[in-house]
């Protein structure tokens, strides 16, 4: 809260009289949940004592991060506090909606003082978001959920009121992952949410158990495990420097044996610098080795960006092959004559669907990247040949 001191006029000013010892005058903060339907947010003013004089001030509202007309509805006007009275409540309507956003701020401003000092002529009203919604386009590529000679043998289409915690765990923490990462994991609705039918992983610039990033890092391990077929991914990915989405999965020993041994295929990665790329990978290598060996190749967009509408990113995985498609486009092909080491792929495997901040790969944000960033997740289908 601003604090300042405005006197009021002398008694020879059209201060209606009584002398310099005027009151104070102080409005408090306003801090109240969006909710659904239109609101007011009633900011109080306060006198310090009671005068014979009425007192009177102007006051008007000015926007920080909250928007005029959509998020509340711009007032000015002046008030007049009665003679023997001490308060005032100066209404501000609040326009509701059910999009998930970040707090939003706006401020009632009080000045011209008539018989009164102003003590604190700012106060901040904080419409704070309580929706789940996140609007966006649907528009982009899409697959069939039937393809001849396969069988579909598990999907998750988010459709949910929320995730389904049978399917998913979340894996949690700051230790860098093995890439000097600066995201915390966390399993709260702020970072992994469904919204209109669709997985939201959210990366937000916050303190997050020490870190100065939080997101979400979910997998099936143990619950949703697959050996070959062919695997659909349809989402929108997020941008920005230091912005890492990935979905991707490990084999199902990783417990046992560790990375790279139990091996790594990575369906789509970004780095949100190269927002028109996507990578397709594979990684493997000995057990305890500490590095992987691998195979990686990219494809990029004609036009536009990853995130201005969706993709299809797709794996068809066979004994001893793994293909990588976008949009049914084949960009990528690794096979077991081409892995000079053990090779790692024809064994169950879960998936791990993630927005990773900073580290050695992609590198760290800086005042280009704007949070918060979100992928979206419509579906995930596998199907495996009859």
């Amino acid at each position: 809260m601003v604090l300042a001191m405005l006197a009021a006029c002398s008694k020879d000013e059209d201060n209606g009289g009584g002398g310099t010892d005027f009151p104070t005058l102080t409005i408090s903060d306003v801090s109240r949940f969006e909710g659904d339907e239109p609101s007011t947010f009633d900011f109080k003013v306060r006198l310090s004592k009671a005068i014979e004089n009425e007192v009177s001030f102007d006051f008007t509202t000015s926007s920080l991060n909250a928007q005029e007309v959509t998020d509340y509805e711009k007032k000015e006007g002046r008030i007049t506090i009665a003679a023997g009275d001490i308060e005032e409540t100066i209404s501000i309507n609040i326009v509701a909606d059910t999009i998930k956003e970040g707090d939003e701020e706006f401020e009632v401003i009080l000045s011209n003082p008539e018989n009164a000092i102003i003590l604190e002529s700012v106060a901040v009203g904080t419409i704070r978001n309580d929706d789940d919604f996140v609007q966006g386009t649907n528009d982009g590529y899409t697959t069939p959920d039937s393809y001849a000679g396969f069988t579909l043998v598990w999907r998750d289409e988010f459709n949910g009121p929320s995730i389904n915690l049978n399917d998913w765990t979340h894996e949690l923490g700051n230790s860098g992952w093995g890439n000097n990462e600066l995201q915390n994991y966390t399993s709260s609705s702020n970072n992994s949410y469904i919204s209109d039918g669709k997985l939201v992983i959210e990366a937000r610039e916050e303190n997050s158990n020490g870190s100065s990033y939080s997101s979400a890092r979910m997998v099936t391990q143990d619950k949703q495990e697959f050996q070959f077929g062919r695997i659909d991914i349809r989402a929108r990915l997020p941008e920005g420097q230091g912005i890492w989405p990935a979905l991707w999965m490990l084999g199902s020993n990783f417990s046992d044996v560790g990375w790279p041994a139990c091996g790594e295929i990575d369906i789509m990665e970004l780095v949100g610098h190269e927002p028109s790329t996507v990578h397709g990978t594979a990684h493997w290598g000995a057990q305890g080795q500490g590095f992987s060996n691998s195979a990686s190749a990219d494809i990029t967009l004609s036009s536009g960006k990853f995130i201005d509408e969706y993709h299809v990113f797709s794996i068809i995985w066979d004994q001893d092959r793994i293909r990588w498609y976008m949009d049914d486009t084949k960009f990528h092909e690794i096979n077991r004559s081409g892995v000079v080491e053990e090779y790692r792929f024809n064994q169950p495997f879960f998936f791990i669907f993630n927005v990773a901040v900073g580290g050695n790969w992609p590198g760290n944000p800086d005042n280009t990247t704007v949070f918060p960033q979100r992928m979206f997740v419509d579906y995930v289908r596998v199907f495996q040949k009859n």
